[in-house]
């Protein structure tokens, strides 16, 4: 086991990220012009598509990090039928759930079951299809439905909060069913959607559109919240969620939902870009 390996296993995850979490929301001219530079720099983050383009204008890092696009800088693909990627990143894996199994890189994999914590949930989506979307610090930070929903259920799962770089998610086994994480049901038109925010060192905070913060606080056990009968209707393309820093999106429909597209690990995307098409539209559940 090498020394980058080693430090995941030994570093104190959620002390890290609380200190990331308030060094982020720093509002010392000075400091947080410093982190934001060197993000850009960095990472040569576009800022040109950016709604405020100007660095030194957010109050703070998280407010740079979390950015708003120009409208019409992301526009969702013309058939109505796509689903469309979730996110700016790249592809991490995508395919189909064998069995309820789940490619994490090659050699690695985890269960449905372990990452939406229920065998009863997983088992909707044996046989059925994923993608995995890996944010880098220079992305566009806000998660958009890939098809439109309604809110069902949500489920905060404890865990730990390993890097999901590359390398990382090569060496750790079953990483994203371990991480901290926030597990979204809907109901759609073509049946149950399952959409989840994996947390990661340094970069744990998951925001929603209906809720707020939710990490932190991290957990101490699983928390489900029952959305039904509130409402919450989301389009396809608007957005859902965001990653206070980066991390990583996991998608899941169930068997013969959706045609993907040839998806390739390293893959880059952009938020409304298709990545399949729906087949033959089902009743939602009642």
């Amino acid at each position: 086991m090498n020394l980058s390996i080693a430090l995941q296993y030994l570093l104190p995850h959620r002390l890290l990220s609380r200190l990331a979490h308030a060094l982020a929301r720093c509002r010392w001219r000075a400091f947080k012009r410093i982190m934001i530079d060197t993000v850009v720099r960095r990472f040569d983050v576009n800022l040109a598509e950016a709604d405020n383009p100007d660095p030194n204008s957010y109050p703070h890092f998280n407010a740079f990090f979390t950015r708003a696009l120009k409208p019409g800088a992301r526009q969702a693909d013309g058939n109505p039928l796509a689903v469309v990627s979730p996110a700016d990143g790249r592809i991490s894996q995508a395919g189909r759930i064998d069995c309820g199994r789940i490619v994490q890189a090659k050699g690695q994999w985890f269960t449905a079951a372990e990452l939406l914590g229920s065998e009863r949930e997983a088992a909707v989506y044996a046989d059925g299809d994923f993608v995995n979307v890996y944010l880098s610090p220079r992305d566009y930070h806000r998660v958009h439905m890939p098809m439109a929903g309604t809110l069902r259920e949500t489920l905060h799962i404890p865990g730990r909060l390993f890097s999901v770089s590359p390398w990382a998610v090569r060496a750790i086994p079953r990483l994203f069913a371990r991480n901290e994480r926030l597990v979204c049901h809907f109901d759609t038109a073509h049946g149950p959607l399952c959409v989840v925010m994996v947390g990661a060192m340094l970069v744990s905070g998951v925001e929603t559109v209906w809720g707020g913060e939710e990490i932190p606080p991290y957990a101490s056990r699983a928390r489900a919240r029952d959305w039904r009968g509130k409402g919450i209707g989301l389009e396809r393309f608007a957005e859902m969620a965001r990653f206070n820093y980066g991390s990583t999106v996991i998608v899941l429909w169930p068997a013969n939902t959706v045609a993907l597209d040839t998806l390739h690990s390293e893959q880059a995307l952009q938020v409304g870009e298709r990545i399949g098409v729906l087949r033959a539209a089902k009743p939602a559940p009642l």
